[in-house]
């Protein structure tokens, strides 16, 4: 007789196979249930892949519920393989290029200094370019097929 206390390693056999788990006998008139989660180590999509009805299986009891419910894990009943030695990446040689162009030339040279009226006059020149710009793409937006005012 096997003893039924969680955190043990027991045998049983699959009696019933649904898509969201395998229900295992313990003997003695005991079933737990494996959840699809604690099948195997991997991905499990379809139980049947794993396990068949009638197959004897070691389990681990992860729980048992007042009401007499056993939950029951086959991955963690296996012993745990030990995770594979991180390889370190080579280290990255140091760049000798300089970086592509990104469109960034430095820092802008400091601009000679300007009077109000220089600068207002290049900020009323640059304005009506940008709006120059903006009609013209207005108008092509609108269609060439009538003229201002006329449909």
């Amino acid at each position: 007789m096997q003893q039924l206390v969680v955190g043990n390693i027991v045998e049983g056999k699959v009696t019933g196979i649904t898509k969201f788990g395998a229900f295992v006998d313990l003997g003695d008139g005991k079933t737990g249930m494996v959840h699809i989660s604690e099948v195997a180590p991997t991905f499990v999509k379809e139980i049947r892949d794993f396990v068949k009805e009638n197959d004897t299986v070691k389990v681990k009891v992860l729980s048992i519920s007042e009401d007499g419910k056993i939950s029951l894990s086959m991955k963690k009943a296996e012993p745990q393989q030990a995770a594979p030695a991180k390889t370190e990446r080579p280290a990255r040689p140091k760049r000798t290029a300089p970086p592509r162009d990104m469109g960034w030339r430095g820092p802008k040279p400091t601009p000679e200094p300007q009077s109000f009226e220089d600068m207002m006059n290049r900020f009323k020149q640059t304005s009506d370019d940008k709006m120059s710009d903006l009609k013209k793409y207005m108008d092509g937006k609108r269609g060439t097929s009538f003229k201002r005012g006329q449909r």
